[in-house]
């Protein structure tokens, strides 16, 4: 039990908390000699015994020379732990919600001399607020669909994969070849093998229809391909460099090869799906239709994950005690930061710790725990996914538990298994709580509107 006066100064045993305001609190421990002296006494009675002193008989070596030479370590010792086994248990016991960690406020003047001791901390209490999924605007829950374009581009991907592949003597448009391009300069030499039609407009074009191999053609860089993501490939440069990248490089022709289309029938089909999955062309694209939707539904689930985060962390208003979390990432860290760069490392992560809370709440009020039973459930239904792509249709449930029961004997795997399983959760609430609207869209589109 205890007792909070009209100026919120609560009281328990040796321990008082003031409330500075709603987000911070100072916490005072006092620690009378009876709290710590008999622990005191007894770890010195046990030195004695076991101290080896020059001069001295082990066993028989004076108390007052022990506590000289160990009183004071072991009475530091002994009253932080106990301060931080107070100060744990005050916390649990006042079910007081904290962030980061209690700071110490410091004690230059601190007479270790002393019977009693009174120390005190400051907290920075999480804030109160509510969570309301339901918005006025309908966040945009995306369903992506294959078209028919893609489609059929996907089955011209089969067919040139599956095709044979026939040498040529010189370079045609529906050629693939092979060389390597050079630019010392640059640090640019690198062996590609690309098609034709990837490169960009008629005069690049034209320089390497009707070359031969030991033929060496000089183009630029800039607009070079279609994608100026195809210059990181095929000339092994950064993301960045790709973007900008105009530069003068020969390429050296060494082999010519034109891919012939694999014939659309049962037995490329089954090497596809499997015997008789799939019998005609028409099946075929309704397959490919809907491997390529499951997959894209992954992507359309994310970005609703992402957006409602983002109108979660906007519309979701409340103060954080940030002079406090700014002190306290001066000294969580494994390097200590100074004033100024606590402060530059708060702003970039506020954002972070605002939905962190929210979705802690979220998890409580919807008790959204992730339970044991749960993650192996997880985990054996991702293993046998794994395993169906390399073949292994049918595994016994045995077979899924052992694999299971290695990968969680992993702490960092079951960490890791947990979010993925925690964000599914939370993805499965927000769909059935949250106002959202279904857009359909084509997987280009969603590509071209969010991500290029």
């Amino acid at each position: 039990m205890y007792f909070c006066s009209p100026i919120l100064v609560c009281i328990i045993m040796n321990i008082t908390r003031e409330n500075i305001d709603a987000l911070n609190a100072v916490v005072k421990v006092d620690i009378a000699k009876e709290d710590y002296s008999d622990k005191v006494e007894k770890i010195l009675s046990d030195y004695r015994k076991s101290a080896n002193i020059p001069g001295f008989r082990k066993g028989h070596v004076p108390m007052g020379m022990v506590k000289k030479q160990y009183g004071k370590a072991v009475l530091v010792d002994e009253v932080n732990k106990l301060l931080q086994d107070a100060l744990g248990k005050y916390l649990v016991e006042e079910k007081l919600d904290v962030l980061g960690n209690p700071l110490p406020k410091p004690q230059d003047d601190l007479d270790w001399d002393a019977d009693a001791f009174s120390f005190e901390f400051e907290l920075g209490l999480a804030p109160e607020f509510d969570v309301k999924l339901k918005g006025k605007k309908a966040i945009t829950h995306y369903h992506i669909v294959a078209d028919d374009k893609m489609i059929d581009n996907q089955i011209k991907h089969i067919q040139k994969q599956y095709g044979k592949i026939v040498s040529q003597n010189e370079v045609t448009e529906d050629s693939e070849v092979t060389g390597k391009f050079t630019n010392e300069e640059a640090g640019i030499e690198n062996v590609a093998t690309f098609e034709v039609s990837k490169i960009k407009g008629k005069t690049n074009l034209k320089k390497f229809v009707g070359a031969k191999v030991g033929d060496v053609i000089t183009v630029k860089t800039k607009n070079l391909f279609e994608d100026a993501h195809d210059l990181m490939t095929y000339l092994k440069v950064s993301h960045d460099d790709a973007h900008d990248l105009d530069v003068e490089v020969s390429f050296e022709v060494s082999e010519i090869n034109k891919r012939e289309l694999a014939d659309l029938d049962q037995e490329l089909f089954d090497k596809l799906f499997g015997k008789d999955v799939v019998k005609t062309v028409t099946e075929l694209k309704a397959k490919i239709k809907e491997d390529s939707e499951k997959q894209f539904a992954q992507q359309g689930d994310q970005k609703l994950l992402n957006d409602v985060t983002e109108y979660l962390v906007e519309s979701t208003k409340f103060d954080l005690p940030a002079e406090f979390l700014q002190k306290w990432m001066q000294t969580a860290g494994e390097e200590p930061m100074t004033e100024e760069q606590a402060k530059e490392e708060y702003e970039k992560s506020e954002k972070s710790m605002r939905y962190q809370l929210i979705e802690g709440k979220l998890i409580t009020e919807h008790n959204l725990q992730v339970q044991f039973e749960d993650l192996k459930a997880y985990a054996m239904q991702m293993i046998k996914g794994q395993m169906a792509q390399f073949g292994q249709m049918n595994p016994t449930e045995k077979e899924l538990e052992d694999i299971a029961a290695r990968i969680l004997s992993n702490q960092d795997e079951v960490r890791r298994l947990s979010e993925q399983l925690m964000s599914q959760k939370l993805l499965e609430l927000y769909k059935k709580e949250a106002n959202l609207k279904t857009k359909e869209i084509t997987y280009d589109d969603f590509v071209k509107e969010f991500y290029s």
